[in-house]
């Protein structure tokens, strides 16, 4: 946004940035069965421009026969009414279910494509986008992509039906109004398509002012969508940690927060229906002025003897037609509006996507896998957050079946040496040479547990079913968790359920069931205590006896256990030397 808080995005760019999210489906391998969805929906659409010219023609018939006081044609005429309207009920009602049809395929597979590149190889760096600038991807994801496939679809069609209806409706009020004459300089003239050319100027007008009246709708829905999503995210941040604010009495502070936050999403609110009240007051007014102006124009005419009953009634709804058609810009002004907020939300996410999926191509430390296998650091220099380089030309050698420690004071980067092992933090220089991915298992200092069973926690990133009960059972035990064998199948918010100290345990439990040939741990049992911690360290020595063991750790029992160390050692310029020592050189 702009300091004035309107989209950066405008005509050319505009243009190019829809053209694009419209490109990724209609290029993709599912764009065939679309496409022979949206050619029924045009065709639907125009069955049901095709149903209203049979409508306005049986009209006049039937107006025709009242006129001349014909009831056999009068009988005629109606039953042919009739059967038109049912076609013209029939055909919208299909249209909009082939089109619900497109809009849900579509609005499938690019919310596919979005998560993919979203959750991809890079997510931690993907999931950084407030670095860009970015706010709310997950609802950029679920509501903007509705939004935007639905308003997508939903408006061409319509600008299509619109067209059609212009053009078929515009040669009948051209041959209606061809011969009608007005009082011009003194004389009686005939003006060729006289209500057409009405039709047009009036059009005209009331497009350019809905767009002076309407545009600031723009701004106003792009706030929206970012406010509302910031009030949520508020009340999902306080659900998650309701236990924690509660434990420092912070109820007050969150209460003043959601406050803070919803005043915003109630103002914009303000300015939001302000806008509306405005554009839907000139909208109902150039409604009301489009159906008095073809009965004022068509009376005048019919008293002048320049045509008959009958063909007021199809005036009225051939000039209806055509304003309709002339109108559609000003019938969607607001649908416009909330579009161009969807398609600047999601151009902006997919640039800082790319953005940051070509930081990470193009990052400086280089990962590889090397035979046999072991870690190796090469040259290695780690950028912190900043940029401002922190760990300067590590070298070090890490071999199969070694316990390694890696130590040192807060801040000096450990944390950021294991995400560069872990391959998501690439911001820097030289080489790590590492085993197989699949064969090394990492455990943060917070675990993630997903939505869904105990099984499905425990068994995470495999398949729920993969392992048996008893496995999971013995896993669970050896940690102290016998309390939750029981419960594997139910379904918890157990990221809620457990304690920090049973999340970081249930994590361990996993690498029980995976058995790897490299653990790497960043702090994952610091919400143990010492003793429990020097238990947990002992049980994955004698459970997995043969794992490589690679761990930031502090506490002199888990250190005992661990005789190698790595440390890390803060320097005067800023940044932070390796210090990698045999495990023979290391102190206790």
């Amino acid at each position: 946004m702009t300091p004035q808080g309107k989209p950066r995005i405008e005509g050319r760019d505009l243009a190019r940035a829809l053209f694009r999210l419209t490109r990724l489906y209609w290029t993709s391998s599912d764009a065939r069965f679309g496409a022979l969805l949206l050619i029924g929906a045009i065709a639907l659409q125009l069955g049901t421009v095709y149903a209203n010219v049979l409508v306005s023609l049986a009209e006049r018939d039937v107006g025709n026969a009242l006129g001349a006081r014909d009831a056999g044609a009068f009988g005629r005429s109606v039953a042919l009414m009739v059967g038109v309207m049912m076609l013209a009920v029939v055909t919208p009602a299909y249209s909009e279910w082939v089109q619900e049809r497109l809009r849900i395929r579509w609005r499938k597979w690019l919310t596919a494509h979005f998560v993919e590149r979203w959750i991809g190889p890079q997510a931690y760096c993907q999931a950084d986008l407030h670095r860009v600038a970015v706010d709310n991807p997950d609802v950029r994801i679920t509501d903007d992509i509705r939004d935007f496939v639905a308003s997508a679809l939903g408006l061409s069609l319509t600008l299509l039906s619109a067209i059609v209806t212009l053009v078929s409706f515009s040669a009948m009020l051209w041959s209606i109004s061809s011969g009608w004459r007005l009082p011009i300089a003194g004389q009686m003239r005939e003006v060729p398509g006289l209500l057409l050319w009405v039709a047009i100027v009036f059009a005209l007008g009331s497009m350019w002012i809905t767009n002076r009246v309407g545009r600031r709708l723009v701004p106003i829905n792009f706030d929206r969508i970012r406010l509302e999503a910031d009030f949520r995210y508020g009340l999902v941040r306080y659900r998650d940690h309701v236990e924690a604010v509660a434990l420092m009495n912070g109820g007050d502070v969150e209460r003043r927060g959601a406050g803070a936050r919803f005043e915003k999403v109630v103002g914009n609110f303000k300015q939001l229906v302000g806008a509306q009240r405005d554009l839907t007051i000139l909208t109902q007014g150039i409604g009301v002025a489009n159906s008095l102006i073809p009965l004022g124009v068509a009376g005048l005419a019919y008293f002048a003897d320049m045509l008959s009953l009958g063909v007021i009634a199809q005036t009225r709804f051939a000039y209806g037609q055509v304003a309709g058609g002339l109108a559609w810009f000003v019938n969607a002004y607001q649908e416009i509006a909330r579009w161009r907020a969807n398609i600047e939300r999601l151009s902006s996410f997919a640039d800082a996507i790319d953005s940051t999926a070509h930081e990470f191509e193009t990052a400086g430390i280089e990962i590889s896998r090397v035979e046999p296998e072991r870690i190796v650091l090469d040259d290695l220099s780690v950028e912190g957050p900043r940029g401002h380089l922190l760990l300067r030309s590590a070298t070090a050698r890490i071999e199969p079946g070694e316990r390694v420690a890696i130590t040192g004071p807060a801040g000096s980067g450990r944390t950021l040496l294991m995400r560069a092992l872990a391959g998501i933090w690439p911001f820097g220089s030289g080489r790590i040479g590492e085993p197989r991915r699949e064969r090394m298992f990492f455990l943060a200092q917070q675990p993630y547990l997903p939505i869904g069973t105990l099984r499905a926690a425990i068994a995470y990133p495999s398949h729920p079913e993969t392992f048996a009960d008893a496995m999971i059972a013995v896993a669970l035990r050896s940690f102290g968790l016998e309390d939750l064998v029981a419960r594997l199948d139910e379904e918890e918010p157990w990221a809620q359920t457990l304690s920090q100290q049973q999340q970081q345990r249930l994590a361990l439990a996993r690498v029980l069931l995976h058995e790897p040939d490299w653990v790497l741990l960043d702090e994952a049992t610091s919400n143990l205590d010492a003793e429990t911690e020097k238990r947990v360290y002992e049980t994955l020595l004698e459970r997995v006896p043969k794992a490589s063991i690679v761990s930031v750790v502090e506490r002199p029992g888990a250190l005992e256990l661990l005789p190698r160390r790595i440390r890390l050692v803060p320097e005067s310029t800023g940044t932070v030397r390796l210090e990698a020592a045999s495990a023979l050189a290391a102190s206790p």
